[in-house]
């Protein structure tokens, strides 16, 4: 496994030209913790431990298909300093499910949820509505702005900028990318998001 180096490594412009990231697909993301800090938790004997603002990362995240009926949720992890989740996108807003219209759900303007105030992760402009891009920033602005209800923690930075995501191919590729996210706090050890990891590569 390739370890990680920002000097060379850049998680910038890395949507695939030209894709329409709203049309109905499997997508792996990963969302890591702004510089990398352990904000959401430990590893204990190679399992999770959520704290406080990491049941919030995972409470948030359960909720997405409750406000967004076009996604489906697939397996997760919730890491010390990351997020690995797998989605589903079914259908744009305004797509006909049987002849019925389905209306776009009532959520936050995304004026609100792509702005570096809020979430560490500013965007030129905003992300086509229902579109991978505008779930994952208002999943990230929901999950900042109950985290910043903690009085030690108003004002935070939460999230780097950007996020990471790879589409979906098969079910090779599913399954692929599932055994990575199971084991992942197996791995920790070796996981190119442990900064401890890193150093020792150095």
């Amino acid at each position: 496994m390739t370890k990680f180096d920002p000097k060379i490594h850049h998680r910038r412009s890395i949507r695939l030209q030209g894709y329409d990231y709203s049309q109905a697909g499997g997508y792996y993301v990963t969302i890591v913790a702004w510089r990398r800090e352990f904000l959401f938790g430990e590893i204990v004997n190679q399992e999770m431990q959520l704290n406080k603002v990491g049941k919030i990362v995972e409470w948030e995240w359960l909720e997405l298909p409750k406000r967004l009926p076009y996604v489906e949720l697939d397996v997760y992890i919730v890491m010390p300093n990351h997020f690995h989740g797998i989605l589903f996108i079914h259908e744009s807003v305004g797509a006909t499910r049987q002849g019925q219209t389905i209306s776009q759900p009532n959520t936050e303007p995304l004026q609100t949820i792509t702005s570096e105030s809020m979430d560490g992760s500013p965007l030129l402009r905003g992300p086509k509505p229902a579109s991978l891009g505008a779930i994952i920033a208002q999943f990230k602005s929901r999950v900042t702005k109950r985290i910043w209800k903690f009085p030690e923690l108003n004002h935070t930075p939460i999230w780097q900028r950007n996020y990471y995501e790879h589409i979906i191919r098969n079910e090779k590729d599913l399954q692929n990318k599932t055994d990575y996210i199971e084991s992942n706090p197996l791995l920790w050890d070796e996981d190119d998001e442990n900064p401890f990891n890193a150093r020792e590569a150095d």
